[in-house]
């Protein structure tokens, strides 16, 4: 029997409870096996993201009205919540349905007691209104139900960048990201790849933030020659930075650290046109073909890909191989919650813990690689100043060959120049409305 887009949510977002699967990937597999109509694949994906960005908020909206709340199958718990997500934020699906609907499915799954319950709470709620937020006294509590962020997260950018700004960084996460993408300039300009799309029925924009970046507007990028044809590839503007700060020159050997999907190293084999080599590693071997991919579509002929751990690098190549070092490290990912909601609710403390060790040992093993005078640029997708600021200081105590590069402001856009400190820019979600992102760059002595 077919599966109506509650009961596909319900689907997933219960093996991303239970499982702790990634949101994005258990969405993709969905709309495939299923061969959804766009109108479908909205709203599906509006309830999985919603549902999931919204949890903590969500809950608090219904512990009031969940008397026996632990004896509730999860499968129920995720229908009151996906069904109460739409009665709440969707403005466009009346209560009404969004009640049918939960109903008929608890139906459908349960028994006649569980649709009963169902009803029940979700017609209470909507005759009684929902808990309000001024009862939570702990302005840090509040905001992080209100939100829905996990309080130690609360707690540590409240100290690390004060109550404001986190709350302009948690508020930032829960509104819709856009799609953008960079268009490789080897091909055409700008307004020429505009152009395409248009014409196959895609309306994109010029970003904000990169020169080389558009935003979807409306229409499927992926499905388009334009993109097939390898005019451009999908990259959030802040990523697409990063490149720009190791700025590649001529027939320079580079080394992309922990590369995978080959965002960043397409950008540096397109910034190279067509001279030098990029050496692009990872660990794993499908993230490695994920790379492979993407060089191939773009017809790139500069790439070599190796598998390994960068942590193990400097004993497969010599020492000062390489003119530039790109180290793109794994993080908690904290700066692309908007796209991930998921990760909010499955990193620990001790995972950033772990994290900063990972990154200062790779960064310790690679430096030996680079040639005097190079450049290394240290990047994240995180937020998280133990992950970039400590890491940093902690690397240039350790490596006194090495010296942050002021020169880095001058690889940026103007734009980013407030939030430039000396040579390391941190970019919060909300000051472009991009993925968060934190960028150094650092010179060896000659």
């Amino acid at each position: 029997m077919s599966k109506n887009v509650r009961e596909l949510a319900l689907d997933i977002l219960l093996q991303i409870e239970k499982n702790q699967a990634y949101s994005n990937l258990l969405l993709n597999k969905m709309i495939e096996r299923h061969s959804l109509k766009a109108v479908d694949i909205g709203l599906l994906t509006e309830i999985v993201y919603g549902t999931t960005q919204r949890k903590l908020t969500i809950d608090f909206f219904l512990k009031p009205f969940l008397k026996k709340a632990k004896k509730i199958d999860l499968w129920v718990l995720i229908l009151l919540r996906l069904s109460l997500y739409q009665i709440v934020y969707l403005d466009r699906i009346p209560d009404r349905a969004a009640i049918f609907e939960a109903v008929e499915i608890a139906k459908k799954r349960g028994h006649r007691g569980i649709s009963g319950m169902v009803n029940g709470v979700l017609r209470s709620i909507q005759r009684e209104g929902l808990p309000n937020f001024e009862n939570i006294k702990d302005p840090l509590e509040r905001l992080a139900i209100e939100t829905s962020f996990p309080l130690w997260l609360i707690e540590k950018w409240a100290a690390q960048y004060g109550i404001d700004t986190t709350r302009k960084i948690c508020e930032s996460s829960l509104v819709p990201p856009h799609v953008t993408a960079r268009v490789n300039c080897n091909k055409a300009t700008v307004p020429e790849v505009l152009s395409l799309l248009e014409k196959e029925n895609v309306k994109a924009k010029t970003g904000t933030l990169s020169v080389d970046s558009i935003v979807i507007e409306e229409g499927n990028l992926t499905k388009t020659k334009t993109f097939q044809n390898g005019y451009v590839t999908i990259q959030d503007e802040s990523s697409m930075l990063v490149a720009r700060a190791l700025e590649p020159e001529n027939d320079e050997i580079i080394l992309d650290c922990c590369a995978a999907p080959g965002g960043k190293t397409t950008h540096i084999a397109e910034r190279l046109k067509g001279q030098g080599k990029v050496i692009a590693v990872d660990i794993h071997p499908h993230k490695v073909k994920l790379i492979e991919e993407q060089v191939e579509r773009l017809n790139l002929t500069n790439v070599e890909t190796v598998i390994s751990d960068s942590r193990e690098l400097h004993k497969h190549f010599r020492p000062e191989t390489f003119d530039r070092i790109l180290v793109d490290a794994p993080c908690s990912g904290f700066g692309v919650i908007q796209r991930k909601p998921d990760i909010k609710y499955s990193k620990k403390l001790e995972d950033i813990e772990k994290l900063a060790e990972i990154q200062c040992t790779i960064l310790k093993n690679v430096a030996g690689l680079l040639k005097k005078g190079g450049t290394l640029v240290y990047s994240t997708c995180t937020i998280d100043k133990d992950e970039n600021e400590e890491v940093v200081h902690k690397f240039l105590a350790e490596n006194r060959d090495f010296s942050i590069d002021p020169t880095l402001i001058e690889k940026l856009p103007n734009q980013l120049k407030p939030y430039c400190n000396n040579g390391y820019v941190q970019i919060l979600p909300h000051y472009f409305s991009t993925d968060g992102f934190f960028i150094a760059r650092f010179r060896k002595q000659v």
